[in-house]
Formats: C-alpha cells, structure tokens, sequence
C-alpha cells in the first residue's frame, strides 16, 4: 500500500543512554490511517514501549514527539506537535502539545516525528539540520531560561530559521509541572513533560527550517480548504477573539461563574475582571503582531503601558495565564499578571499549576495555616506581584518552600498538612484544571477528573458543539447525566486536533480539518472515522495508566474543586453528592465497566485493539 501524502514514513529514535541516533521507518500505510500522528502514534508507543513499573524520571520512559500529516503545508496552526510520555503529575500518561513552528519544521526537515528514550549521562541538546541529527553538548546552557536558551543556541549554531525547544531552570531541577517551552511563548505544558527531560539529561531541542517539502493528494483542494478553516477562525465569536485574542470572552467567563478567583474561595470580582478582558488590553497596552506556523489569528507581543510594570514587553497572556496570575490570586493589576506569565513561561512552569500553588498558598495564609516564616520570609498575601515572582523563582529552582510548592498543590497539601488539603483545587490523582472554575463547568470538571491524558481531553469548553460531530448539543449544563453522557459521545472527537497536531483555533470547523486531511493523504476518511481513530487513541491511554496503577478512587475531585460555591451566580450548586452517579454513567457511555473503569473486551474489540484484552481482563483469560 503506497505511503499517504503528507507522510515521510520516517522518524527519529534518540538513545540518550548510549548517544546514538537511529532514522526509523514508519511506512505502514494501515498504521498510519490506524493512528494519524501526534497523540495517536505516541499513545501507541507509550502502551508498547514502557512497561509498567517504570518511573516517570526513570531510564525507561519513552517520550513521543509527533506532528501531523498537516505540517509543513498551508494550513495554518500545522507548526503544532504532541508529545506523549509517562508524567510526574499523575504518575500515569500525559499528552500536551505546543504550538509555534516545530512541528512544521521537523517535517521540513524530512521527518514525522522523534522518540525520545534512555537516560543521559551528561546534559544535551539534540540538533536537527540539513536533514540530519545530532547531540550537542548542553553543559553551558543550564541556568538559562528559556528564551536566553533559544537566543544563545541559535547564536551559537549560526541558524537564522529555527524552532528551538527548552526546558527552564524548573525543568532542570525537575519541578513536577515543569514544561517544554519554545519559540518564545509557546508551551508543551501538562503533565510536566519539562520535568522528564530534565531527568533525562536533554536541555533543548533545536530544528532549522529545511526545505524538503511533503508531498500531497490534492494540493490545489488543500489550499482551498486552509483558506476556509483560516476564514472560519477569524470568524470564530464575530470575529472577537481574531481581534482580542483568548481572552476575548473572559467577561462573559466571570459573568456565568467560570473565572477562577481567589483559589475558588469566592466568585466575586467586580469590576476588576473589566481589566483582564482581551478588549481591555488590546486597548490599553500596545502591540504588534506574534504569528505561529502560517497562522493570521496573531497572537501578540505586548508593551504594558500603565501601572508597577509600564514599560514591561512581553507575550501577551493567554486566557489560562491571565486567570491564574490575575483573579486566581488576588492580583488586580493586569500589567502584573503580563510580568507574572512572561517570568513563568521563562522559567519552564505550567501556568495554570503555578497559579493554583500561588493561590493555594496565599489562601493559607489568610487563614492562617502558613506564615511568612514557613515560606523563607515571603508574605505571600492576596495580589501580591512581587512576593509572587519571589515565589516562582524558588519554586523553579527548588529553593526552600519552593521545593515543596514544586511537588504540585495536591503533594504540596499533603506535605504541609495542617489542614491545608481542604483548600488544594484538583484530583486524587494530581491532575488540576485549566484556568476556569469548574464548578460552574462541570464537562471540564468531569473531563479533567477521568480524563487519560492528564488534562482536558474530551471537552473543548463549557459546552462542547456537539453539532459538528453530529450529536445532539447541550440543553442543560448541570445535569449529571447530561452532561456526562455527552463527554462520552464527543471524546475522541476533540482529541482527535491533537492526533492530527493541528492548533483547535485554526481549525474548528471538524468536518472541514476531515476534508483537509483527505486532501493531504488522499484518504476518504469520514467525520465518524476521525472519532473512531480519537477513541482508539483514548483506550490506549486508559489501558497504559490501568496497567501502571490507575484506580477508581484516584479518579475524584478534591474537597475544594467539588464544593459549592459560596457567592456568585451559581452559589450552593455542587457536584459532589451527584459524582459517583456521574462517573458511573461517564464509563458506561465510553463503554468500560461502570465499576473500576476498564474498557470492556467488546469496546477493545470494536476498536481493534484485540491484543490489549487480555491486559485489562487477565481474569477472563484462560
């Protein structure tokens, strides 16, 4: 069977035990419909490669970096990658991805994607240029945050066009949220995939653009239909969020209950919400243009004009970061919350964990529970940016306090004791949410509590469009069965952008990206298909954190992330009594056992993932 268009058919497999760098084919034109790319085929390696038993920072944890059968071409928000690998935060599978150019690039360079494995003795850096890899030493880079590392490298290397990858003091030191950050503001950030290749010894990934151009099915119709996935984005909300970026929406957020403040001790914070609207930056602070891989829906870089931190030039804030460094901790001054999420991204810390730890902290303070003399003399106190930056440096370098923040609010609470777990927001397995206050979003509360890749996995926001995918949409969004029946009929379907390793803004229209792809590999891949392939990847997962410890118990909210709210417009609505019943019905419509969760042998055998039967029901085996 020939090779699909927009396929090399060939990756990279870096040893870093023994140094050595391998091209490996991944010409299996079954396999590739099979998975796609991006988180599919690294699920599948994950499952086959790391057996369970292995650590998260041990030598036998496999790190998948994949792109899509997009990257490379005019679809824009193509430059994205997944990586896939056992994570500290869950101890169990994660899947994150980052936008940017790296993708694009590795497939420029004539590849589909890299595995990472092994254990380095000494730091690294893996180059790819002209087609061809190798390792660096990275001895002289440690220390340096992550721009300072793409600017040195790339210096260094003398390239003009490349995609430099990082991870940041935190990741060095192995912070359990630490992230791969790159191409200055763009972050593989859950999970705490930093963290793993800071114990693997691989400080950055360097690829230089090359000009080895995959080849297409039908490159004419695949223009076409990037110019109207492109159309779709920048109409996307009547064209707000094109205009005023993520955080176009944030009133709206805040109005409806979603926007976390203060830790979700409360739902009030009028009207300084009005200052970290999209439209109120955009506005107020100045901006120019930051685009990712043949993307028009800019992102921006912003000089804060007013306020402690005029003067500051910096990415501006994705919705998430101006949640967490802004109503999450009390901060009311949004050039503080620029400075805050710039120093992060700089550091190599997931934003959403460092704003959850920061307002965990500043909670227990109010109430007492920390003092000052706890956290090596910081003050940490609602909205205080200072003491705040203070904090995130010590947390990245696991200094002092900072060492017991770096373990994630859920560990840090039970270090500390003290009453202090009552406040964490999160799960019993240590995954916490996405910027928002779940309680009033119970499909991502759900999804983030069962879901497999250590974030959001079947959702894509309050209420999904379910229209696209062709089922019925949303009526209420607090109803229990409801909503999670919902979650079920949908998962696969949003996780299949990261399968495919397309940016979800640049490409939310579904039925278009189906046709794109098509266009690309010549397939006549059907909506229904693409979710097929999205759930397929889904029970991979499952049945790689069952057989590395997964339990039913873990899969809870904490105290705090199911409490009801206290004031605001959903005051006194909780999902705590209703779970259970929740999680129940979750797994029966995913078609796993309503019991402990794991895919029933007809589910596995629907999907053709025969072979893991036996591994999820050892009993039934004889």
């Amino acid at each position: 069977m020939a090779l699909p268009g927009g396929y090399w058919g060939r990756f990279l497999r870096v040893d870093l035990s023994n140094r050595s760098i391998e091209k490996e084919s991944l010409d299996d034109a079954a396999l590739l419909r099979e998975c796609v790319g991006g988180t599919g085929i690294g699920a599948k390696n994950l499952l086959e490669k790391v057996p369970a038993g292995t650590h998260w920072d041990g030598e036998g944890n496999s790190v998948s970096i994949f792109s899509g059968p997009l990257a490379g071409g005019p679809v824009g928000g193509a430059g994205l990658f997944s990586a896939v690998f056992k994570g500290p935060m869950t101890d169990l599978a994660g899947s994150t991805q980052a936008n940017g150019f790296l993708g694009s690039y590795l497939k420029l360079q004539g590849y589909d994607g890299i595995v990472i494995d092994g254990k380095a003795d000494i730091w690294s850096v893996l180059v790819i240029t002209e087609g061809e890899a190798r390792l660096i030493d990275g001895e002289k880079y440690l220390g340096m945050d992550t721009f300072a590392t793409q600017d040195a490298l790339t210096a260094d290397l003398g390239l003009k066009q490349a995609s430099v990858f990082s991870i940041g003091p935190a990741g060095e030191k192995q912070a359990r949220f630490a992230v791969l950050s790159g191409d200055k503001g763009h972050i593989a950030s859950k999970n705490g995939l930093g963290a793993v290749l800071g114990a693997k010894k691989l400080k950055a990934i360097v690829v230089s653009r090359g000009n080895l151009k995959p080849k297409y099915f039908d490159e004419q119709k695949l223009t076409e239909l990037a110019r109207a996935l492109m159309q779709h984005g920048r109409n996307f909300s009547n064209g707000t969020r094109a205009a005023f970026g993520t955080s176009n929406q944030l009133a709206n957020t805040y109005k409806t209950g979603q926007l976390p403040i203060k830790n979700y001790a409360t739902n009030l914070f009028e009207p300084h919400y009005e200052k970290f609207t999209g439209q109120h930056l955009r506005e107020t602070f100045t901006h120019r243009p930051k685009a990712c891989w043949g993307c028009s829906l800019h992102s921006v870089w912003m000089t804060v004009t007013e306020g402690p931190q005029a003067g500051l030039e910096a990415e501006e804030p994705e919705y998430e970061a101006l949640a967490a460094f802004g109503p999450q901790i009390g901060n009311l001054d949004p050039g503080g919350a620029v400075m805050l999420s710039d120093l992060t991204d700089r550091m190599g810390l997931d934003c959403n964990e460092t704003g959850w730890v920061l307002g965990w902290t500043m909670e227990c303070v109010d109430k007492g529970l920390l003092t000052p003399a706890d956290l090596d003399g910081i003050d940490l106190k609602w909205g205080d940016v200072a003491a705040a930056a203070q904090m995130i440096r010590k947390i990245a370098t696991r200094e002092g306090f900072g060492s017991i923040l770096a373990e994630g609010v859920m560990r840090a609470a039970g270090i500390v004791g003290r009453g202090t777990e009552s406040l964490a927001v999160g799960t019993l397995k240590g995954a916490t949410p996405r910027g928002h206050d779940h309680r009033a979003r119970w499909s991502e509360l759900i999804d983030t509590c069962l879901s497999n890749t250590s974030t959001l996995e079947a959702s894509g926001g309050a209420v999904v469009n379910m229209q696209q995918f062709g089922l019925p949409p949303v009526k209420d969004r607090f109803s229990p069965s409801e909503v999670s029946t919902a979650n079920a009929l949908v998962n696969g379907g949003m996780l299949f952008y990261d399968i495919a390793a397309i940016c979800r803004f640049t490409a939310e229209d579904f039925p278009c990206l189906i046709e794109a792809i098509n266009a690309a590999t010549g397939w006549d891949m059907t909506v229904q298909e693409a979710m097929t392939v999205g759930r397929r990847t889904v029970n991979r997962l499952r049945v790689f954190s069952l057989k590395h410890g997964l339990k039913p118990e873990k899969e809870l909210p904490s105290l705090r992330y199911s409490s009801a709210p206290v004031d605001g417009p959903v005051a006194g609505l909780a999902i705590r009594d209703v779970f259970g019943d929740i999680r129940a019905n979750y797994w029966r419509n995913m078609g796993w056992s309503e019991t402990d969760g794991r895919p029933l042998p007809e589910t596995l055998a629907a999907l053709n993932l025969h072979d893991l039967i036996k591994d999820t029901w050892p009993e039934d085996i004889k």
